[in-house]
């Protein structure tokens, strides 16, 4: 099974890239960062292409909250609070807070779609997205081209002792959830007033 999934990023690598950032994928541009290094990819192809990925996910979750936000606010109920942070923090930061998205984790589909559901000028936020998504897939991409041997170890390592990674992946992700859960309460009383 590993050897198919190599043969399958080696042969449609940049297409697997594309798509993956486009759904959200700092994953993929680490593994298109270590394919980089170990000579399956070109780097600066792999940057644009994933970089036009970011840029495309983006646009179609901004465009999903300008002409749907009837639907946004009946399905997404469960993301208000996230949605409440979102306003919050455009309205405090203003356009760095759409370059800065992509690093906010919990944050990335829902902070375009919030966007989108205001009067936001679509060419301003197309702008600064396709910048942000550019410098996020250059960033993500060289550090992992230049850490490439070293990643490769750890991956290689974790194939081994993977339950060492269990405790740690819990730890993290409870911090994360817990971390979210109080910044969006904040924003969402602050909102409301109470």
């Amino acid at each position: 099974m590993e050897e198919l999934f190599t043969q399958w990023l080696q042969e449609y690598g940049y297409i697997i890239l594309f798509i993956w950032s486009t759904l959200e994928g700092e994953l993929g541009l680490i593994m298109a960062g270590i394919m980089c290094h170990t000579g399956h990819m070109t780097i600066s192809i792999a940057i644009i292409v994933a970089g036009l990925g970011g840029f495309v996910g983006d646009q179609v979750y901004f465009y999903i909250g300008r002409y749907n936000k009837q639907f946004i606010y009946k399905k997404l109920k469960t993301q208000r609070r996230k949605f409440a942070l979102a306003h919050l923090l455009l309205q405090r930061y203003g356009w760095p807070i759409i370059f800065a998205q992509r690093y906010l984790y919990g944050m990335r589909t829902v902070i375009p779609m919030s966007i989108g559901v205001t009067r936001y000028s679509a060419k301003t936020f197309a702008f600064i997205n396709l910048i942000s998504a550019l410098v996020w897939a250059a960033i993500t991409i060289l550090l992992a081209y230049f850490f490439g041997e070293q990643l490769l170890q750890i991956v290689h390592y974790a194939k081994e002792h993977y339950y060492i990674a269990i405790p740690f992946a819990l730890i993290l992700g409870g911090g994360i959830y817990y971390y979210m859960h109080k910044a969006t309460a904040k924003a969402e009383q602050k909102m409301t007033g109470k």
